[in-house]
């Protein structure tokens, strides 16, 4: 996507959550688990040990304000990452979040312990280079997916990731790279608009999707019970993807499109009849235009995406590709912005212009605020240096999407269930919790 993006070698950043839909709890089953691609004339699904799952995902992390990607939860006493992990687990738990996607790093203890605890599977995600590099101790940024030895440390990371987390309770999928194409475009780790294209930029796509092809392999002779899915923004590329990277079981993009993905579904059948993840979508709490928190538009964008993703999942008469998707994000980044400056500021600065976002959108300025996709605002850390959570509307209104399962025979239909979504109640419930706390939310 058009986000900030993390450093691999330096972070740790988390997301991947998955639960069974027939349960709001999550039936925790013994190892091994079994999960896989089922696909037939209704479409295709993902199960777990032969039980149907629909994906109702957060993109998550632990970054408290004053912090960037260089903090690591996962280095605090395992005191402070229960505490942390109970604070958040729980309110996503609250409003039926099955997912969340993870980097790579955390450890394995760690996702079993989400899994048994809060019912909530972990999409173990992998950089692949998104960030740089070190080849032969020298950091190389951008990567170059055509040199052998881009290709030697990458593989090599990859057979170590399977073989290390393959039999955790908890594990639902790998998840390779993050919008990596986009890097290929952009100099730098931040968020910004696209430059005019380049033809030798489809070579380079070729031997990068070439050897997400090759790594997608690795893991899946190492793994067999866990799909492999890859990042990439928007359907860049996509007639590359078909001819160099069938293997991936799993097409999971990062899609910014405003309250529509348009023709996003019909064009990922007809060209790779794959199964379709969502792994970003959504949209910020801010508006350019007033100069002030819009937590109407954020939850009104989420009502219209997750009705989409929902009409084309298995068996509702559509494309039947749709797995679900990770919600972007769960809580405020205040680093986003700047990255290593203004750590303590809720910069109100966009990084970059999308004119599918219409309530704030104006011919030639920026409308989209890398700092406020958080369906929860975030709070100064207390003594023990934990923050608290602050939910906006849609917070609450994902609490009523995630209640929608889409294998039950319904009685009522996504469009009818979605219309009586009350987002009005929810900004009050919102408001009145942050009135309640004395909440800023503008500096």
């Amino acid at each position: 996507m058009k986000k900030t993006l993390i450093l691999l070698l330096f972070f740790i950043s988390v997301s991947g959550l998955f639960f069974q839909c027939s349960s709001r709890s999550g039936n925790r089953e013994s190892i091994p688990q079994q999960v896989k691609v089922v696909a037939d004339e209704n479409g295709m699904k993902l199960s777990i040990n032969d039980e149907d799952f629909f994906v109702y995902g957060m993109n998550w992390d632990y970054f408290p304000i004053g912090k960037n990607f260089m903090y690591n939860l996962w280095e605090e006493d395992d005191g402070f990452i229960k505490k942390a992990l109970e604070s958040e687990m729980s309110l996503l738990k609250e409003i039926g979040c099955n997912a969340i996607r993870v980097y790579t790093g955390i450890p394995t203890r760690w996702i079993e312990y989400i899994y048994e605890e809060y019912g909530i599977y972990i999409m173990l995600n992998h950089s692949f280079g998104r960030y740089g590099l070190t080849i032969q101790d020298q950091w190389i940024d951008p990567t170059d997916y055509s040199y052998s030895g881009t290709r030697d440390v990458l593989l090599n990371e990859v057979t170590k990731m399977a073989e290390e987390y393959r039999d955790t309770p908890g594990l639902l999928l790998y998840l390779l790279g993050n919008e990596n194409n986009y890097g290929l475009f952009w100099e730098g780790d931040e968020t910004e608009n696209f430059p005019p294209h380049n033809d030798s930029v489809e070579v380079m796509a070729t031997a990068m999707y070439r050897l997400f092809d090759e790594a997608t392999v690795t893991i899946q002779k190492l793994d067999p019970n866990h799909p492999v899915a890859i990042c990439n923004g928007d359907l860049q590329f996509i007639e590359i993807i078909k001819n160099e990277c069938s293997n991936a079981d799993i097409f999971g993009v990062n899609m910014y499109r405003g309250k529509s993905f348009t023709n996003a579904f019909t064009e990922v059948k007809q060209i790779l009849n794959k199964p379709f993840l969502f792994t970003e979508f959504g949209g910020d709490a801010f508006n350019v235009l007033t100069g002030s928190e819009d937590q109407l538009s954020q939850a009104e964008y989420l009502v219209y995406n997750w009705q989409e993703i929902i009409e084309h999942a298995y068996g509702m008469g559509n494309t039947g590709i749709s797995l679900g998707g990770f919600t972007f994000q769960f809580s405020d980044g205040w680093w986003k912005y700047g990255q290593t400056v203004e750590l303590d500021i809720h910069n109100t600065e966009a990084s970059w212009a999308n004119g599918g976002y219409l309530n704030d959108y104006a011919e030639g300025i920026n409308n989209m605020n890398e700092e406020w996709f958080g369906v929860c605002a975030k709070g100064l850390s207390n003594k023990s240096g934990l923050y608290p959570l602050y939910p906006r509307a849609a917070y609450y209104v994902l609490g009523d999407i995630h209640n929608y399962n889409p294998f039950e025979k319904n009685s009522t239909s996504p469009n009818q269930y979605f219309s009586e979504i009350n987002i009005e109640e929810a900004i009050q419930k919102a408001e009145s919790l942050q009135n309640d706390q004395h909440i800023v939310t503008h500096d």
